[in-house]
This record gives C-alpha cells, sequence and structure tokens, in this order.
C-alpha cells in the first residue's frame, strides 16, 4: 500500500481538475458534491491505512522508488527526478519525493479527517451560495497542496506545498469577491504570507549552502555537526516564514481579517491545516532548532507575547467569527511556547486536539450564522439555546475544551505545555 503514498495529495488535485473544469455547466450541484467530498475521503481512508503500516513495516518489501528506514518508522517515496542536479559537483538535485513517518502521520490523519467533515459540513452551508463548484474546487485544491506540505521530503516540495496553501487561502478567503471586505482581506493575508515566506526562501537558500542538500532528513542527520551560529540563523529564519502562515506577532494582522470568507473556509483554514503548517514545519526541523538553542528562545518569547496579546484583542471583539480568529493565534502562540521549550511532542498534541475543538467552534458558529439570517455581532445574540438545541450542546463540549477543562482534550495537551513550561 505505501507504494501509493503519491495517491494522497493526488486524489483531491483529481478533484479540483474535475469539478473545475466540469463544474460549470457540465456536473450537478449532486455531482460537485461527490466528488469534493469523495476525493478528500478517500485520501482520508488511505491515511489510516498507511499509518496503520508503519506499526508493521517489517512486512513492507522496498523498491519502485520506496524506502524504508525500520529503526526511525519512516518510508520515502520518490516519484522521479523534479530538479536535476547536472554533472557539476555540488549541484542542486531534487527528487519529488514524499516521507510518511510518525510526525506526518499524525498530520496527515488530522488534514483530512477533519477536512472530509469540513467538506461535508460545505454541502449543506454552501448548497444555496453562488459558484458552488468554484467552492468546491478551491477547497480540493487546498487539501491537495497541504497534503504537498505535510508529506514533503524536501525543502522544495514542501515549498511548493507552503505557496499553494497561500494561494488558496487567497482564493477562499475572497470567495465572495464581489463584497469589498472580502477580497481585501484575501489579499491582505496573500500579501502578508509574502513577507513570511521571503524569510523561509531564505533559510532554504542558507540550508543548501551550509548541507549541500535540500532533503529534509539529510539536514537534519547533519544538525549537529553545523556551527551553533548557522543554526541559530537557519532556525530564525525559517521561523518568520512560520509566523506568516502561523500567525504570529508581527504577522498576525491577516488572519481576523480572514472571517470575511465563509466560514467553512474559516473552519478549514483556522483550525487543522494552514495556520498549523509553521507549527509542523518548526517540528520538522526539531535537530536543526535544537542544535540551535537561542533561535528556540526566540520561538518561545514570540509565542508567549502572540498567546497574550491576541487572547486580550478577542475580549474586546464583538464578531463570533473574530472572537474565535483572535483565539486561534492565542492557541498558536501557546503551541510556539511548547517548541520553545522544547516540548515538540507537546506542541504537536496541542495542534492535534485544537484542530478538533476550534473546527467544532467555528462550525457551531457557522450554524448560529446561518440560523440568525447571516448576523454575526454577538451583542444581538441570547437565549438561542431552545431553538439551537444540538449546536447549544456541540458548541458547549467545544468550549469546555478549549478552556482546558479536565476530562476534555485541551485539558491534556495545555497541561503536558505547561508542565514541560
Amino acid at each position: 500500500m505505501l507504494h501509493f503514498l503519491w495517491l494522497i495529495p493526488v486524489l483531491p488535485l483529481a478533484g479540483f481538475v474535475v469539478n473545475g473544469l466540469g463544474g460549470r455547466g457540465y456536473l450537478s450541484k449532486r455531482a460537485v458534491s461527490w466528488v469534493g467530498c469523495g476525493s478528500v475521503l478517500l485520501a482520508f481512508v488511505l491515511s489510516v491505512g498507511m499509518v496503520g503500516q508503519l506499526g508493521r513495516l517489517e512486512s513492507v518489501r522496498e523498491g519502485g522508488g520506496l524506502r524504508v528506514e525500520r529503526e526511525l518508522r519512516r518510508v520515502t517515496l520518490e516519484v522521479g527526478e523534479w530538479i536535476p542536479g547536472g554533472e557539476s559537483p555540488g549541484g542542486l538535485a531534487v527528487p519529488w519525493g514524499f516521507t510518511l513517518d510518525p510526525l506526518s502521520g499524525v498530520m496527515l490523519l488530522v488534514v483530512t479527517g477533519v477536512g472530509f467533515l469540513i467538506h461535508v459540513y460545505s454541502v449543506g452551508y454552501m448548497g444555496g451560495e453562488g459558484g458552488y463548484y468554484r467552492y468546491f474546487a478551491y477547497l480540493n485544491l487546498f487539501m491537495a497542496m497541504m497534503l504537498t506540505l505535510v508529506l514533503a521530503s524536501s525543502f522544495p516540495v514542501m515549498f511548493v506545498g507552503w505557496e499553494g496553501v497561500g494561494l488558496c487561502s487567497y482564493l477562499l478567503i475572497g470567495f465572495e469577491f464581489e463584497k469589498e471586505a472580502a477580497s481585501a482581506a484575501g489579499k491582505k493575508a496573500f500579501l502578508v504570507n509574502r513577507v513570511g515566506d521571503l524569510g523561509f526562501f531564505l533559510g532554504m537558500v542558507w540550508i543548501f549552502a551550509a548541507f549541500g542538500t535540500l532533503n529534509i532528513a539529510g539536514v537534519m542527520a547533519g544538525a549537529s555537526r553545523v556551527p551553533v551560529e548557522v543554526a541559530t540563523g537557519i532556525g530564525v529564519l525559517l521561523f518568520i516564514g512560520a509566523c506568516g502562515k502561523s500567525a504570529q506577532v508581527p504577522l498576525y494582522v491577516w488572519l481576523p481579517d480572514a472571517m470575511a470568507g465563509p466560514t467553512p473556509v474559516s473552519a478549514l483554514i483556522h483550525a487543522a491545516t494552514m495556520v498549523t503548517a509553521g507549527v509542523y514545519m518548526v517540528c520538522r526541523c526539531a535537530a536543526l532548532y535544537v542544535r540551535g538553542p537561542s533561535a528556540l528562545m526566540v520561538v518561545g518569547w514570540v509565542g508567549a507575547l502572540t498567546a497574550l496579546l491576541a487572547a486580550t484583542m478577542a475580549l474586546r471583539q464583538n464578531d463570533i467569527k473574530r472572537v474565535l480568529a483572535y483565539s486561534t493565534v492565542s492557541q498558536l502562540g501557546t503551541m510556539f511556547v511548547a517548541v520553545g521549550v522544547g516540548a515538540f511532542s507537546a506542541a504537536m498534541f496541542h495542534l492535534m486536539t485544537h484542530a478538533f475543538f476550534k473546527a467544532l467552534l467555528f462550525l457551531g458558529a457557522g450554524s448560529v450564522i446561518h440560523a440568525l439570517g447571516g448576523e454575526q455581532d454577538l451583542r444581538r445574540m441570547g437565549g438561542l439555546r431552545r431553538h439551537l438545541p444540538v449546536t447549544y450542546g456541540t458548541f458547549l463540549l467545544g468550549t469546555l475544551a478549549i478552556a482546558g477543562v479536565p476530562g476534555f482534550s485541551g485539558f491534556f495537551s495545555k497541561d503536558e505545555i505547561l508542565w514541560k513550561a
């Protein structure tokens, strides 16, 4: 099964092509829904099977571009040559490859699992909106790019996914482009992310200069042999990229405005996928950050500052979605605090729990907004429990989880971070 690892990002990409080319005038809304949701469901099923195989690597045979490292519980699949290195020594050669290990496995299940639920929710939520086929095409493309980012075996392949989710966020946030606020929010998200992406790109250049390779596993294996100053510099540059994607101070300004997009987009971008890409990337480069502890200190302090500032900003918001947006910024800061103190597993644990309860809160907010005919002002809401009993119950569960009430997921992940700190 692991020989078909490439299918996981290709399935939603195929959904994008089918809905994008055939959705207008050729496919019914029902068909668009089946293609959009079905491609992500198949990717989720494949992900479950392949992550399960990581525990049984003894029975997996190498060959056909598949390399198995059993002691590390890691498999790498090279689909083909992407950037040929040429004949010169030290040339840049980059294969198009994917890596599956426990870290990418967690992200794979979160992205495809929560992503599928958001796709299903979108069928009802966006049913009466125009551009239905275009919405699902963008959503599928977003999933394909995010899965490429997660599975990338080298920094350039990760960068393709990194830029791809940036493009898709622009398309999805500005989906209702006839509205000036949505159009402006999409452009703002795109431009702010480009600032962070410059840091990521410069970090890649320095990595190649220092290591002679852009293969992630090779760079991490050689991290202990580079000077501390080099590891620190690379770590800070990569973190600047993470600040853009994961909305850390000072590059957090795009995320609250991104609420101009449809609510399912808010749930997808701000819960399980795009905004957690920075946290995942820093955790993927853990060996590099351990080598440069000053970079970890920068990560930790920026995360703490972001967590505090965003939480206080949320107190003054009246828009139900903007409250959740600032909450997301604060929770991402908490994840970077975990990274900053070297608790990489705790950061990923909180990333996973946050994906579920924040997606739940956003979808619950969408249910409230839908029921109130588009009203988003909290000051005009109240007494909804008897009218929306199911939404009330699910929203309460999400609230208890994010507040860290004992017995709920947020308690365990936040407690782990506080203990490590």
